[in-house]
Protein backbone atom coordinates (compact mmCIF):
# COMPACT_ATOMS: atom_id res chain seq x y z
CA UNK A 1 0.00 0.00 0.00
CA UNK A 2 2.93 2.35 0.62
CA UNK A 3 3.87 2.02 -3.04
CA UNK A 4 0.47 3.21 -4.19
CA UNK A 5 0.54 6.09 -1.70
CA UNK A 6 3.89 7.22 -3.14
CA UNK A 7 2.48 6.80 -6.66
CA UNK A 8 -0.54 8.94 -5.80
CA UNK A 9 1.65 11.70 -4.39
CA UNK A 10 3.84 11.44 -7.47
CA UNK A 11 0.85 11.89 -9.78
CA UNK A 12 -0.50 14.87 -7.85
CA UNK A 13 2.86 16.64 -7.72
CA UNK A 14 3.54 15.93 -11.40
CA UNK A 15 0.20 17.48 -12.37
CA UNK A 16 0.99 20.43 -10.08
CA UNK A 17 4.41 20.83 -11.74
CA UNK A 18 2.88 20.69 -15.20
CA UNK A 19 0.27 23.28 -14.25
CA UNK A 20 3.00 25.54 -12.87
CA UNK A 21 4.91 25.05 -16.13
CA UNK A 22 2.05 26.70 -18.00
CA UNK A 23 1.80 29.53 -15.43
CA UNK A 24 5.59 30.10 -15.37
CA UNK A 25 5.35 31.62 -18.86
CA UNK A 26 8.61 30.15 -20.13
CA UNK A 27 10.25 30.30 -16.69
CA UNK A 28 9.85 34.09 -16.54
CA UNK A 29 7.73 34.07 -13.34
CA UNK A 30 9.75 33.11 -10.25
CA UNK A 31 7.19 31.41 -7.99
CA UNK A 32 5.57 29.27 -10.69
CA UNK A 33 9.08 28.30 -11.84
CA UNK A 34 9.87 27.27 -8.27
CA UNK A 35 6.61 25.26 -8.34
CA UNK A 36 7.82 23.45 -11.46
CA UNK A 37 11.10 22.48 -9.79
CA UNK A 38 9.45 21.38 -6.54
CA UNK A 39 6.57 19.62 -8.30
CA UNK A 40 8.67 17.58 -10.69
CA UNK A 41 11.40 16.94 -8.11
CA UNK A 42 8.87 15.54 -5.66
CA UNK A 43 7.09 13.62 -8.41
CA UNK A 44 10.21 11.79 -9.55
CA UNK A 45 11.35 11.13 -5.98
CA UNK A 46 7.99 9.58 -5.06
CA UNK A 47 7.89 7.66 -8.34
CA UNK A 48 11.26 6.13 -7.49
CA UNK A 49 9.92 5.12 -4.06
CA UNK A 50 6.86 3.42 -5.51
CA UNK A 51 9.05 1.38 -7.86
CA UNK A 52 10.32 -0.55 -4.83
CA UNK A 53 6.97 -2.36 -4.67
CA UNK A 54 5.13 -1.72 -7.95
CA UNK A 55 6.39 -3.07 -11.32
CA UNK A 56 7.83 -0.35 -13.58
CA UNK A 57 5.42 -0.94 -16.47
CA UNK A 58 2.38 -0.71 -14.21
CA UNK A 59 3.60 2.28 -12.18
CA UNK A 60 4.58 4.27 -15.27
CA UNK A 61 1.32 3.48 -17.05
CA UNK A 62 -0.72 4.64 -14.07
CA UNK A 63 1.50 7.70 -13.53
CA UNK A 64 1.46 8.88 -17.12
CA UNK A 65 -2.15 7.89 -17.83
CA UNK A 66 -3.76 9.51 -14.82
CA UNK A 67 -1.38 12.46 -15.05
CA UNK A 68 -2.32 13.02 -18.69
CA UNK A 69 -6.04 12.77 -17.95
CA UNK A 70 -5.85 15.18 -15.00
CA UNK A 71 -3.70 17.63 -16.95
CA UNK A 72 -6.18 17.60 -19.83
CA UNK A 73 -9.06 18.29 -17.44
CA UNK A 74 -7.14 21.11 -15.75
CA UNK A 75 -6.49 22.65 -19.18
CA UNK A 76 -10.19 22.55 -19.97
CA UNK A 77 -11.22 23.98 -16.58
CA UNK A 78 -8.54 26.64 -16.05
CA UNK A 79 -7.64 27.72 -19.58
CA UNK A 80 -10.80 26.90 -21.49
CA UNK A 81 -8.96 24.48 -23.76
CA UNK A 82 -11.22 22.67 -26.24
CA UNK A 83 -13.03 19.56 -25.05
CA UNK A 84 -14.73 17.39 -27.63
CA UNK A 85 -16.03 13.87 -27.96
CA UNK A 86 -12.61 12.94 -29.36
CA UNK A 87 -10.96 14.33 -26.22
CA UNK A 88 -13.38 12.37 -24.06
CA UNK A 89 -12.76 9.24 -26.13
CA UNK A 90 -9.01 9.64 -25.75
CA UNK A 91 -9.29 10.03 -21.98
CA UNK A 92 -11.51 6.95 -21.78
CA UNK A 93 -8.99 4.95 -23.81
CA UNK A 94 -6.13 6.08 -21.54
CA UNK A 95 -8.03 5.13 -18.38
CA UNK A 96 -9.14 1.84 -19.95
CA UNK A 97 -5.58 1.00 -20.93
CA UNK A 98 -4.34 1.66 -17.41
CA UNK A 99 -7.13 -0.53 -16.02
CA UNK A 100 -6.20 -3.36 -18.40
CA UNK A 101 -2.52 -3.16 -17.42
CA UNK A 102 -3.50 -3.22 -13.76
CA UNK A 103 -5.74 -6.26 -14.34
CA UNK A 104 -2.92 -7.99 -16.21
CA UNK A 105 -0.51 -7.51 -13.32
CA UNK A 106 -3.16 -8.57 -10.79
CA UNK A 107 -3.84 -11.83 -12.64
CA UNK A 108 -0.09 -12.57 -12.85
CA UNK A 109 0.22 -12.05 -9.08
CA UNK A 110 -2.74 -14.37 -8.46
CA UNK A 111 -1.21 -17.08 -10.67
CA UNK A 112 2.17 -16.67 -8.98
CA UNK A 113 0.75 -16.97 -5.46
CA UNK A 114 -1.37 -20.01 -6.37
CA UNK A 115 1.70 -21.74 -7.83
CA UNK A 116 3.76 -21.20 -4.69
CA UNK A 117 1.08 -22.48 -2.29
Amino acid sequence: MKGYMALGISIITEVFGTTMLKISDGFTNFFPTLGVILGFGTAFYCLSLCLKTIPLSLAYAIWSGIGTALTALIGVILWDEPFSTLTLGGLILIIGGVALLNASHSSKQTKKSSLTE
